[in-house]
C-alpha cells in the first residue's frame, strides 16, 4: 500500500540535513545512482528486527542498539538500513545520518503520506491530567462528529472511534505514530486527540508534526532523573516544544511558569485562549463557588466568543477534573462542537483507572486512580481527606522501577502531611527490587504515619481493605486500569486495582 524509493529517501534526508554518506560493499558515496547498485522501492520500515519482510527499510536506534539486531533483520530481508554508525558486517546499503530519530521520524511521514494533513490533530501536554482531558475530547467528539475520533492515550489507543487496545507508551515511537496517523485517516476518522509526553519531543517521537490546537495542563516537577530528563528546566523546555508546534494553543492560568509559556505561545502560535482561575483577562474560568462536586460553572472575562459560558456535569470529582473538563470545552468548540455536543459529552465521559470509586459493605470508600506523580497525588488525597475529615486515609502505592526517580522523594512529601496509615507495595519494579523502592520512599515520610510494605500488591491491597473502618477512606493509587506489572524487563500479567477491590468487595458481602 505504501512505497518509497532509495532516491526519495536520498533527497528527503539532504533537503533536511541529516544525509552523511552511503555506505556500500565498504566504499563510501555521495550517491548512489546505479539501478543495480540500489535496492528496489521500500514497501515497509521499521526499526524491530522481527518485524522485517522483503524490501524492508531498517532503522538502527536506541542506546541499546546491537549490531546483532540488523545482521538478524538482513537475514530476514533488510533491504537497506538508516543509522548514525557504518556497520561493515551488514551486506546491504547503509544510509548513514547525522540524528537517527529525526531521520526516522521524517522518513516515517513520507511513507505514509503525511498522514497528520487529513486529520484535524488536537496535543494535549502537562504534568498531570492529560488523560483525563483526552477523554473528556473524545467525548465531547463524539456526540458532535459520532465515530470519526481516534484517540493515542496512555491508556488506550482507538484509531477507528469505536475499537480501543492497550497502549504500550503515552507517546508512541515515530514510525509506530505515523502509521496510526495513516490507520486512523484510512478509517476515515476526521479528529485525532493525543497525549505528547515530555519524552516525544526530548526523543523526537512528534518530529515533524504540527498540530491544530496544543493544551498546556500544568508542570510539577516529575520524569526528572538519569534515564529522562535530568533538570526540571530540561523537562518544562521539551513540554514546551508543544508550544512552538501548534495553531492554536490552550493555557491554563493557575500553572507554573505562565508567564513563561504565554509569551511563547503569543509569540509561536495563531491564537491563544487562557483558562482556568478567576483571574483579569482570562478567557475562561471556572465560578469559584460550585453548586455540588461535580458541577461546574462556566463564564469568560473577554467575550464567550466559542459559547461555552453556562453549567455543566462531569463524573470524575475533585475540583482539578472540573480545569480538565474547561480545557475540553475549550477544544471542543474550536473543532466545531456545540454546547450541547460539550454538555452531553461531559456528562458521559468516563476515564479507566480514573477516580473509580466503590462502597465496601461497612461504608468505607475505596478510590482507584491513576495517580503517580506529586501533583496527581497531592490532589486526590486532599480531595478523598475532605471527604472522609473523621477517620483515617489508608493509602496503597509504590514506585516504578528506573525511572521518575524524583517521585520516591514527593511521595514521601505528601504521605507525610496526608496519609494515615500507608502500605507500600509494588508498581512496574522492572529491575528494581521492590522493597529497595519502598525503603527510599519510606525514608522521606516523617511524622507519625503508620508504614507497612508488602511486596504482593493484591495482597496489599487486601490489607487496606480489612483494615479500613466504616469511617475511613482508602485510596489506590499510580496503577489505575493496568493490567500488569512491569517485571524485569516484561509485562506480567496483573488482575488490576480495580478488579480487586470489586472481588473483595463481593466476598465480604457473603
Amino acid at each position: 500500500m505504501y512505497s518509497l524509493s532509495f532516491a526519495e529517501v536520498q533527497q528527503l534526508l539532504k533537503k533536511e540535513g541529516l544525509f552523511r554518506e552511503i555506505v556500500q560493499g565498504g566504499n563510501w558515496h555521495y550517491t548512489l545512482s546505479d539501478s543495480e547498485s540500489v535496492p528496489s522501492d521500500f514497501t515497509h520500515i521499521t526499526y524491530d528486527s522481527k518485524d522485517v519482510q522483503p524490501d524492508t527499510l531498517f532503522f538502527c536506534k536506541g542506546a541499546t542498539f546491537k549490531e546483532a539486531y540488523l545482521l538478524e533483520a538482513v537475514r530476514q530481508g533488510a533491504a537497506c538500513y538508516v543509522s548514525e554508525t557504518i556497520y561493515e558486517e551488514a551486506d546491504v546499503p547503509g544510509i548513514i545520518v547525522s540524528d537517527i530519530r529525526k531521520s526516522m521520524a521524517l522518513i516515517a511521514r513520507e511513507f505514509y503520506g503525511h498522514p497528520q494533513e487529513k486529520l484535524r490533530m488536537v496535543g494535549i501536554t502537562g504534568t498531570k491530567g492529560k488523560t483525563t482531558t483526552t477523554y473528556f475530547v473524545k467525548s465531547i467528539l463524539d456526540h458532535a462528529y459520532p465515530k470519526q475520533n481516534a484517540i493515542i492515550s496512555t491508556i488506550n489507543t482507538s484509531l477507528d472511534g469505536k475499537t480501543s487496545i492497550k497502549s504500550k507508551l503515552t507517546t508512541p515511537e515515530s514510525l509506530d505514530l505515523y502509521r496510526m496517523l495513516a490507520e486512523a485517516a484510512a478509517n476515515g476518522m476526521r479528529n485525532l486527540v493525543m497525549e505528547v509526553s515530555s519524552q516525544a519531543y526530548k526523543l523526537d517521537r512528534v518530529y515533524g508534526l504540527r498540530f491544530d490546537v496544543g493544551v498546556f495542563l500544568n508542570i510539577s516537577p516529575d520524569h526528572i532523573g538519569p534515564s529522562e530528563h535530568p533538570t526540571l528546566e530540561d523537562y518544562l523546555f521539551c513540554k514546551r516544544q508543544l508550544l512552538a508546534h501548534s495553531d492554536k494553543v490552550v493555557l491554563f492560568n493557575e500553572t507554573k511558569h505562565f508567564p513563561l509559556l504565554h509569551e511563547q505561545a503569543a509569540d509561536q502560535s495563531s491564537e491563544v485562549i487562557v483558562y482556568g482561575k478567576d483571574h483579569p483577562g482570562t478567557d475562561y474560568f471556572i465560578e469559584a463557588v460550585a453548586k455540588d462536586a461535580v458541577t461546574l460553572t462556566v463564564n469568560s472575562h473577554t467575550g464567550d466568543a466559542l459559547n461555552i459560558s453556562g453549567d455543566y456535569s462531569i463524573k470524575l470529582l475533585g475540583d482539578f477534573n472540573k480545569d480538565n473538563a474547561l480545557a475540553a470545552l475549550i477544544i471542543g468548540a474550536l473543532l466545531g462542537a456545540s454546547q450541547e455536543d460539550a454538555r452531553e459529552g461531559l456528562k458521559e465521559a468516563v476515564v479507566p483507572g480514573r477516580m473509580e470509586t466503590f462502597i465496601q459493605p461497612n461504608g468505607s470508600p475505596v478510590y482507584v486512580d491513576y495517580a503517580h506523580n506529586y501533583i496527581s497525588l497531592k490532589k486526590l488525597l486532599e480531595y478523598v481527606k475532605s471527604e472522609t475529615p473523621d477517620g483515617k486515609l489508608f493509602v496503597v502505592l509504590g514506585a516504578p522501577g528506573g525511572k521518575g526517580l524524583s517521585r520516591r522523594k514527593d511521595f514521601g512529601k505528601v504521605l507525610s502531611s496526608i496519609g494515615d496509615v500507608v502500605v507500600l507495595t509494588s508498581d512496574d519494579p522492572d529491575l528494581e527490587n521492590p522493597a529497595d523502592i519502598a525503603k527510599e520512599i519510606a525514608s522521606y515520610i516523617e511524622g507519625t504515619i503508620d508504614v507497612t510494605f508488602i511486596e504482593d500488591r493484591k495482597e496489599a491491597i487486601h490489607h487496606a481493605l480489612s483494615s479500613a473502618g466504616p469511617k475511613d477512606a482508602v485510596v489506590l493509587a499510580g496503577k489505575g486500569d493496568d493490567r500488569y506489572q512491569i517485571t524485569k524487563g516484561k509485562r506480567i500479567p496483573y488482575q488490576g486495582d480495580n478488579a480487586i477491590v470489586k472481588a473483595f468487595i463481593q466476598q465480604t458481602e457473603k
